[in-house]
């Protein structure tokens, strides 16, 4: 039975969907539009959801695997972001979109790909304090909810934009 690892492929691709939704339907201006206390265009932050997907589930595959995550601190994805930020500034909607739509897939798979055994896992995370947390609650923290988190924050940003 894959009837979690399905749910939570299933949440994923439902929030990449809605998140590449939302992205299509943007003018040019709102994609260039910079999110009140982050700085980075909105077009940006898509397009970082769009490229860590794999990371996130190579952090997940770690713990899945009985192995600990070192060294990965939120300075670290700090810095990551920020760089990001700048290689990215120009970057296009309809790339944008197909990243996010091929990545959003290919981590969908591998997770359809675990076993519940994999999801239960868990073992020491520094991202978290060296806690040691399951490969379901990284997953879900991160690649899961990551295009609901940054969808919400754009609409709460063009909403307030309209007013």
């Amino acid at each position: 039975m894959k009837n979690r690892t399905n749910a939570l492929a299933d949440r994923l691709e439902r929030g990449a969907r809605k998140l590449a939704n939302l992205a299509s339907a943007l003018t040019t201006a709102e994609w260039e539009s910079p999110l009140p206390r982050d700085g980075r265009k909105i077009g940006v932050v898509v397009h970082h959801v769009a490229s860590v997907y794999p990371i996130e589930i190579q952090l997940a595959q770690t713990i899945a695997s009985g192995k600990p995550v070192e060294g990965v601190t939120g300075d670290d994805i700090d810095i990551m972001n920020a760089g990001h930020a700048k290689e990215n500034d120009a970057v296009t909607k309809e790339e944008t979109i197909d990243l996010l739509r091929r990545n959003s897939a290919a981590a969908a798979a591998a997770i359809r790909a675990l076993t519940d055994d994999q999801l239960d896992n868990a073992a020491p995370a520094s991202l978290y304090s060296d806690a040691p947390v399951t490969t379901q609650f990284v997953l879900e923290d991160h690649a899961v909810r990551h295009s609901y988190h940054h969808r919400a924050r754009i609409e709460r940003t063009l909403k307030e934009k309209t007013r």
